[in-house]
């Protein structure tokens, strides 16, 4: 039995650092974001599309992956995602372009998603007693926030010596060691060869959620095109709708819409994909304004913004631990009450801004790591793949909108509320990077830097603003869903018998 335990809490570590992987290059290039788009020669929509590409086609294929490892078994899934993973890095860091760094980071995707769901899955089935598969969640969860927080700190880390695609060259080695772990550790079986595996719905999946992230790329313009933003929606809309009615007529769908009926189940989908989406936002927006207009360094921009991973472990971890005595309702609802306290203060930068990141850091760890047991313990076992796609979809999609739309955000504010300085080109409108590198010496190029800083400020605040206005409304939403899931209430509904 000892034995047995032990193998169980390794299996946990290896399929923990396949989740780190993941969460890691969601987020190891908003540090290295700058030095890309000057080493690279990136535009400021392929410098978008260098980082969206990633949760895009990732997002578009987690629900078929999800239900092809219940066919297939999650352990053949996990493997085959490390070797495509592996891949990729190599293919990202010697990659000549933007537009063939754009390709390897769509080809990284493919790799993650086949992992994603394997993680929470393996952990579902090897862990059989409640409490300690709420904390193996618990842990599982916090290395969601650990990863995000960790890829700005190992970009800058690596930027100070190496040259840009180190950033995914280091992923190799990891792979190589995980790959070796699960084929000791992870148990085999569980495949279903009898379940149908669509991947049309997969194809449809990935159109609706492209074509969103389209369309609130193009709305978010500071010159948007009606006819593109339209065309986009569309697709998205069509998509989603083709996807939706193909559910229903097959005998296995990737989704079954049924299980959102549960409310402890929905509350820890919105959860996940209210946090990931503060957690991606801050990050996203903090280490860009103190590189740009603080001069920070990649790695000081991401111990800075490592505050959220700092104060999301104890609470992510106690979280876990307490579950059972404590109910869902407090947690989830009131560590994202919490975050978005925290966000307020991150508005008022120094010196709160690092106490505001602790907090907000402190009450989305909380969320996280038992919004992954709602939605884990809400399903039976046949489903644990479409719940863990389900699940990882509601993570990469709040990155997947953070980035989109925030990221939009703050270039069409900026570029909506920049003055320019008389006889300053045109071009120091498009972004902060342009008028930094417009700004020539003397009085001239200082009265840019002064101005186009100032905006970016503004532009800033907005963005943090928005997270914070979103954190309040998952604060709602999840309280109404967990009303009846306080202290003493049972995790698992009728879904899960």
């Amino acid at each position: 039995m000892a034995e047995s335990a032990g193998r169980r809490w390794l299996l946990l570590a290896v399929v923990s650092a396949g989740l780190l992987l993941i969460t890691l290059d969601n987020s190891i290039l908003y540090a290295a974001l700058p030095t890309l788009v000057e080493e690279l020669g990136a535009s400021s929509a392929q410098s978008l599309w260098i980082i969206n590409a990633y949760p895009v086609v990732m997002a578009g294929l987690l629900l078929g992956s999800g239900t092809l490892g219940d066919r297939v078994g999650h352990r053949r899934m996990f493997l085959t995602g490390l070797v495509v993973f592996g891949a990729a890095s190599l293919a990202a860091a010697l990659s000549p372009t933007p537009e063939a760094l754009i390709a390897a980071r769509a080809f990284l995707a493919v790799g993650a998603a086949a992992m994603m769901p394997a993680t929470l899955a393996l952990i579902r089935v090897t862990f059989a007693d409640e409490r300690e598969r709420n904390v193996a969640i618990a842990v599982w969860g916090s290395l969601a926030i650990v990863g995000s927080a960790l890829g700005p700190i190992v970009s800058g880390l690596l930027l100070q010596s190496f040259w840009w695609g180190s950033v995914f060259l280091v992923n190799v080695p990891v792979v190589v060691v995980a790959l070796v772990a699960t084929l000791v550790l992870a148990p085999g079986g569980g495949a279903d060869p009898g379940k149908h595996w669509d991947l049309v719905s997969s194809l449809l999946a990935l159109v609706a959620l492209v074509g969103l992230v389209f369309a609130i790329k193009e709305t978010a313009k500071a010159t948007p095109s009606p006819v593109a933003a339209g065309v986009a929606l569309v697709a998205a809309a069509a998509g989603g709708w083709a996807f939706a009615r193909r559910q229903r007529r097959l005998p296995d769908p990737l989704l079954d819409f049924a299980i959102f009926r549960n409310p402890a189940f929905l509350s820890g989908v919105l959860a996940a994909g209210f946090s990931m989406f503060a957690v991606a936002g801050l990050q996203l927006v903090t280490t860009q304004r103190f590189q740009l207009v603080e001069g920070f360094t990649p790695l000081r921009a991401g111990v800075l913004v490592a505050a959220v991973a700092l104060g999301a472990l104890p609470t992510a971890v106690a979280g876990g631990a307490t579950l059972h005595r404590i109910g869902l309702l407090p947690i989830v609802a009131g560590g994202l009450a919490l975050s978005t306290v925290g966000t307020v203060l991150v508005l008022l930068h120094m010196p709160l801004l690092v106490t505001g990141l602790l907090i907000a850091g402190a009450g989305l760890g909380a969320a996280m790591s038992v919004a992954s047991s709602a939605i884990m313990g809400n399903v039976p076992v046949r489903r644990a793949g479409m719940a863990s796609s389900v699940e990882e979809v509601s993570y990469e999609f709040g990155s997947l909108i953070a980035v989109a739309l925030l990221g939009s955000l703050l270039s069409a504010v900026y570029s909506a509320t920049v003055r320019l300085p008389p006889g300053t080109p045109e071009e120091a409108r498009d972004s902060l990077d342009a008028a930094l590198a417009l700004a020539g010496e003397g009085t001239e190029g200082d009265a840019l830097v002064a101005a186009a800083s100032e905006a970016f400020d503004g532009a800033y605040g907005a963005v943090v603003l928005v997270v914070a206005g979103v954190l309040a409304v998952g604060t709602v939403a999840t309280g109404v869903l967990l009303r009846r899931h306080g202290p003493g209430s049972a995790l698992s509904g009728p879904a899960s018998r």
